[in-house]
């Protein structure tokens, strides 16, 4: 069985987009609803869209401190080790994985056949039409409403690209869900991302389609900022809004580090720089 997790703290506007993307891509469709004092409304908002989706369901409701994506990351450990042997993706409310070949099942085939138990991906930061955060719309495929890809988070802040996406449930995860430990070691100081059980990045790896820079992310970006906490990743936040700040808030698509092209559909092969992208990913 192939089954998502998906840790729901903000980000409601999305969740439409989200259960539509991943429905006919995995088998069942699990949130654990996270409410904080920067989403109290969070589990009233969402349980409606949910109950209308045969796959989907809230298996658990959490109430914590804001923003704390250490807590995030223990609950998709959590989950996923309920049932260890199944195949799980793991998504935020604001990321959309795209597929080698836009076929997870052969690519879960391949990786039974390998005896992998993880495929790794990376971040395509998307963003609307010239670099705008526009306002997210039900009415129109999210691709289309943020048709740049590209690759700027990184530069702009530091922000790890690194995603773990796709896994056996017997895999954890750390936190952000950027790596994975295995056999009690994290993947990027033993053996890196060329460990036996991990299927090879250059032929195997996930596009992270990050639809997080709508017009409501400036705000949020801020007030993690303002945290200022180390389990918030907080100063990471406070360049990046400091950044864009100095760019009016707009993303420059003509910035050729950013690495931009029209993608406006979940396609593998749209994005062509992929390639050279997952390469300077697994250098990071």
């Amino acid at each position: 069985m192939i089954r998502l997790v998906c840790v729901l703290g903000h980000g409601h506007e999305l969740l439409r987009h989200f259960i539509n993307h991943y429905y006919d891509v995995v088998d069942e469709i699990n949130f654990v609803v996270y409410e904080s004092e920067a989403s109290p409304r969070i589990l009233n908002r969402s349980k409606t869209i949910i109950q209308e989706y045969k796959k989907c369901k809230i298996i658990k409701i959490v109430r914590d401190r804001l923003f704390d994506w250490e807590k995030v990351t223990i609950l998709y450990n959590m989950i996923k080790n309920k049932h260890k042997n199944d195949w799980w993706v793991v998504a935020d409310i604001d990321e959309f994985q795209v597929y080698p070949n836009n076929d997870i099942r052969s690519l879960i085939k391949t990786c039974e056949e390998n005896k992998w138990n993880l495929v790794r991906g990376g971040f395509i930061d998307r963003i609307g039409e010239d670099g705008v955060f526009s306002e997210l719309t039900e009415d129109k495929p999210i691709f289309e409403q943020y048709p740049m890809a590209g690759f700027f988070r990184y530069s702009m802040s530091g922000a790890c690209p690194n995603k773990v996406s796709l896994m056996k449930g017997s895999v954890e995860i750390t936190s952000g869900q950027h790596y994975a430990k295995i056999n009690g070691h994290t993947t990027w100081r033993w053996q890196g991302w060329n460990h036996p059980n991990i299927a090879p990045y250059n032929d195997y790896s996930i596009q992270v389609h990050h639809f997080k820079w709508d017009s409501t992310s400036i705000e949020r970006i801020k007030k993690v900022a303002d945290i200022n906490q180390d389990y918030a990743y907080s100063k990471e936040y406070f360049e990046m809004y400091d950044s864009l700040r100095r760019n009016n808030f707009r993303v420059d698509i003509s910035n050729e580090e950013y690495s931009f092209q029209r993608a406006d559909k979940p396609d593998f092969n749209l994005y062509t720089n992929w390639g050279t992208l997952i390469n300077e990913i697994v250098s990071i």
